[in-house]
């Protein structure tokens, strides 16, 4: 079976798909796998270094007459009109954004595969992109704070007086955030963490956080790791204590994503009104809407003397770990969905019903059929 990778077409995306490690192992177990010119260039693998692992190099339209496409970004429109009908794609999806793209699967019977709908069980860590990537999001996100801020993190004595330590306010303890605050206190801040989900206090506080409690909050609702319910009152007083902590921060980092929804807002222009000048903001979430009210994706901007970091592609910064990590999750998933001969779905086993979005011309994940009314 032939397996095929693209060079990512998508603005400011630096990633590709996979390794020429992870090519190797694809070939002993007899796949064939074609990757387009150029495809590594941005995570720097060379030509030669996919060559030298045993891929073949060719066009892009050799490329997406394989029988599995595997991709970083969802394939565009003139990507689907130039496959065959039938094939198969693996790549990030978030399929309910994407209606018009569903539309054209189901139209083509493409079967098209979603790292992001992996379900996160312990079977399938492996295959976990969405953790693999925000992992280094969280790391790189303080990298850039502290790129921007104007001071050190750590404490630091020296004869010409003390420099009291940087002070890192985090919104969200998932796994992009819990990394922040694991760096952040590597390089020496004092870092403190709210989280609507009051189980996530021992994880913060395990990293030398600070974890902000509101009264309240172990009347919250969670259902399946998100906060299900939360009252008009809690977010009340959620919000007081967020305006309290943030005018003392040096640095806010905002993680907050809502799935299949915008993004909440976290960060009002008022409260950043009320920050120091000088004072840092990156917000993690600008892609699906923001966590902070003046942000703007893909740009910094100094607003109200606040400088705003609006990287929507954190991990792509990052391009040969993130390359890497997710090449070693999407080739496990396509090894857990296929042999050397065919693609073989069990839509009754979990990891498979809970990835598949569309396959033979119908559209099977619930989620995503629940999203867009289909």
């Amino acid at each position: 079976m032939k397996i095929g990778v693209v060079k990512e077409v998508k603005e400011f995306e630096r990633r590709v798909a996979l390794t020429p490690d992870v090519v190797k192992q694809l070939l002993k177990k007899e796949y064939t796998v074609l990757i387009e010119t150029g495809a590594g260039a941005g995570s720097y693998f060379s030509d030669q270094d996919y060559l030298d692992a045993g891929a073949q190099m060719v066009s892009k339209s050799e490329v997406l007459a394989s029988d599995i496409i595997l991709k970083v970004n969802p394939m565009t429109l003139e990507e689907v009109a130039e496959v065959r009908e039938g094939i198969s794609c693996i790549s990030f999806l978030y399929a309910y954004t994407h209606p018009e793209l569903i539309k054209a699967f189901l139209q083509k019977k493409i079967t098209a595969i979603a790292m992001d709908a992996v379900p996160r069980i312990s079977r399938a860590q492996k295959m976990d992109a969405l953790s693999s990537q925000a992992n280094l999001a969280g790391y790189k996100s303080v990298i850039l704070g502290a790129n921007y801020l104007g001071k050190i993190f750590p404490l630091m004595m020296t004869a010409s007086g003390t420099i009291t330590p940087a002070k890192v306010l985090i919104f969200g303890a998932g796994v992009a955030g819990l990394q922040a605050i694991a760096t952040a206190k590597r390089l020496g801040a004092i870092v403190e963490v709210s989280d609507v989900r009051p189980e996530t206090k021992e994880q913060v506080e395990s990293l030398g956080g600070r974890f902000l409690t509101v009264e309240g909050a172990e009347a919250v609702k969670v259902e399946g790791g998100y906060a299900a319910e939360v009252s008009a009152d809690f977010l009340a007083k959620q919000k007081k204590l967020i305006e309290d902590k943030i005018k003392d921060a040096d640095l806010v980092i905002t993680t907050a994503l809502v799935m299949g929804k915008k993004s909440p807002i976290l960060v009002t222009e008022e409260m950043v009104k009320s920050m120091k000048t000088g004072s840092v903001i990156v917000d993690m979430a600008v892609e699906s809407g923001g966590n902070c009210e003046i942000s703007e994706i893909n740009k910094t901007v100094v607003k109200h003397g606040v400088t705003l970091v609006g990287e929507s592609n954190l991990p792509s910064l990052l391009p040969v770990n993130a390359s890497q990590l997710y090449a070693t999750n999407i080739s496990t998933l396509l090894l857990h969905l296929s042999t050397k001969d065919s693609l073989n779905l069990d839509l009754d086993e979990e990891i498979t019903r809970g990835s598949v979005i569309t396959h033979d011309g119908i559209l099977i994940h619930e989620f995503t059929k629940k999203i867009l009314n289909h």
